[in-house]
């Protein structure tokens, strides 16, 4: 077995305090607050772009990206060294994240800072994994 890196003791870490801040619901949602958009099916184009945001976490890259910066804003060079892929590469999935509006780009001198778009993203990585370490 091996020892975690640091990046993945770091997720671990904010999914636990994700976790212990949704406890009020077993799926940590607040269900009052979401109850009456569930009273009747939405319409095509809303499900379309929830269709699309969920496209946006179908890759590996990607959810690396979004967990690197859970921990706050990152330049492309920052994101690359914690993840591990390119420059290229981060940039194109970045593009992707933008696209979603999962991620938002402040322009910092020379550098561009990427970082989670709110907190529901935040909210989102932390019940995926919850969900799958069930």
């Amino acid at each position: 077995m091996s020892v975690p890196t640091v990046i993945e003791k770091e997720a671990g870490e904010v999914v636990e305090n994700a976790r212990a801040s949704l406890e009020a619901c077993p799926c940590g949602c607040n269900r009052e607050a979401t109850a009456n958009l569930f009273a009747e099916m939405p319409d095509e184009e809303l499900l379309f772009d929830v269709a699309d945001l969920f496209k946006a976490f179908s890759d590996t890259t990607r959810i690396k990206i979004l967990f690197a910066l859970m921990g706050g804003g990152l330049s492309v060079t920052e994101i690359t060294e914690t993840v591990g892929c390119t420059q290229s590469a981060v940039s194109h999935q970045l593009r992707t994240l933008k696209q979603a509006r999962l991620v938002k780009a402040t322009r910092d001198g020379k550098n561009v800072i990427y970082a989670l778009s709110d907190d529901h993203v935040y909210t989102m990585l932390a019940q995926g994994m919850t969900h799958v370490c069930e």
